[in-house]
């Protein structure tokens, strides 16, 4: 059963209803009360005779139009009680306490139905309701109430107020009901929508619910960085591990690179085992010069991480030396969603996309190769070293090449690391990442270390 459904009640709500009978049962209350005391006259047997069939008469002619998709009369019916108001004023001779008490009725009915505008207009029909029946009965006012009609008059009042009042508690719990479901609709939305959010790109999953994106099978061509990369080595580390420890490590390396590559901006494509496809432009770009920078900027964090993930690894007792390898190219590629309209995939495709592929395939391990046109808007931040041209499968030309060795900026400065590795030993030391209050510890642990060494006797 969906929310729209849950909220609706099963049958339409009677509380206008209700809430007319109740007025309408004070006037005819006050009228019996006016016959007793007067006489009765069919006028006054009318009044009452009139007060208690009316509301249910309207009930049954209001069904009707319902039934025949005709609008509903509130506001005709509320003008019509107006001028009833009125007339029963009139009736009473303008005794005071009953002219009152409908006033209140009228007054009290149009504010929850409309407010203070529909407040003006009910007392207004009041008005106009009051001076056409004067003219035409010329009763003789009698502004002096007799105790008996005060008292009936008043119950008849109290009861019409305490009879909606619990119909507006009755509404104030429905509302509050309706709101927590509407509140555990939320909540239920939201955890989907961020279940579902997994399995696209932060980027992605903005833009669609946004309205930026629509989810057609449409497309765009557009000036991408595709980016590439897989771990050297790790076909042979499946055939040695356990299934489930290797599973953990895949996750714990996925896990890493995405948060490194949704911190420079770009669009997760796909995971396919332990290669990463990302791209930068799409749906957000800062122009391709940026969106290029920053993607081998990305690259080059990510392998520089790849040291910490080692040492990590090494401690869980994962002795093959695993690297990174890495593929970048630029250029004009289509991308949008692809698919059948029951599943699709928002991803790229293109010539730049099968290059970077290829490129990622030559990397040695540790290695990031970019294309002619990334290395050519990157040169400025990036050094790379050129590696010639190379035969690309696929390509009928070869295309040429660069090695990315580091950002400008901190190769012109000391390193802040020191990296070394033999069988017995590994060290990896970021002189950055290292906190201040924990150098003395560190520096203690490497004294130690070399005492040992020193004391060691080499076989």
């Amino acid at each position: 059963m969906n929310l729209e459904t849950r909220l609706q009640p099963v049958r339409p709500p009677l509380e206008g209803y209700y809430s007319r009978v109740m007025a309408y049962l004070c006037v005819a209350l006050v009228f019996a009360t006016i016959a007793h005391e007067r006489g009765l006259t069919p006028l006054i047997g009318g009044v009452v005779l009139y007060a208690l069939l009316y509301p249910h008469v309207l009930r049954l002619l209001t069904r009707w139009r319902q039934k025949r998709g005709r609008s509903n009369l509130n506001l005709i019916l509320l003008a019509l009680d107006a001028l009833h108001t009125g007339v029963f004023i009139t009736l009473t001779n303008f005794s005071m306490v009953p002219s009152m008490i409908f006033l209140l009725l009228i007054s009290f009915t149009s504010m929850v139905i409309g407010g203070p505008l529909y407040l003006f207009v009910a007392l207004l029909l009041g008005l106009t309701g009051t001076v056409i029946s004067a003219a035409i009965l010329a009763p003789v006012p009698n502004l002096i109430t007799s105790p008996l009609l005060t008292l009936c008059t008043l119950a008849g009042g109290g009861l019409f107020t305490v009879v909606m009042a619990s119909f507006i508690y009755r509404q104030g719990r429905r509302l509050e009901h309706a709101q927590h479901l509407v509140s555990a609709e939320q909540e239920k939305a939201e955890q989907l929508a961020n279940s579902l959010s997994k399995y696209l790109s932060p980027q992605v999953w903005q833009s669609i619910f946004s309205g930026n994106q629509r989810v057609t099978l449409e497309t765009r061509r557009k000036k991408l960085t595709v980016f590439f990369s897989d771990i050297r080595g790790f076909t042979e580390l499946a055939e040695e591990m356990e299934a489930e420890a290797l599973t953990d490590l895949l996750n714990n390396y996925l896990n890493e690179m995405s948060r490194i590559a949704l911190e420079y901006g770009s669009t997760i494509d796909k995971f396919i085992g332990d290669s990463v496809m990302v791209f930068f432009g799409d749906p957000v770009s800062r122009g391709a010069k940026q969106d290029a920078e920053a993607a081998v900027s990305m690259a080059i964090a990510m392998r520089k991480h790849m040291k910490v993930l080692r040492q990590q690894w090494r401690s869980q007792g994962i002795t093959r030396p695993l690297e990174i390898r890495m593929g970048l190219s630029t250029g004009y590629c289509t991308v949008g969603n692809f698919g059948a309209d029951m599943r699709m995939d928002y991803t790229i495709i293109g010539r730049e996309v099968n290059l970077a592929s290829r490129l990622e395939s030559a990397a040695e391990a540790g290695e990031i190769l970019i294309s002619h046109e990334t290395w050519s808007l990157t040169k400025d931040l990036v050094m790379c070293r050129d590696k010639g041209q190379l035969n690309v499968k696929g390509f009928s030309r070869p295309m040429q090449i660069y090695q990315v060795v580091g950002l400008r900026r901190d190769l012109g400065a000391a390193p802040t690391f020191v990296e070394h590795e033999l069988p017995g030993f590994s060290m990896y030391l970021d002189t950055n990442g290292i906190r201040n209050y924990d150098q003395e510890e560190i520096v203690r642990a490497l004294e130690l270390a070399a005492r040992k060494l020193r004391d060691k006797v080499i076989m």
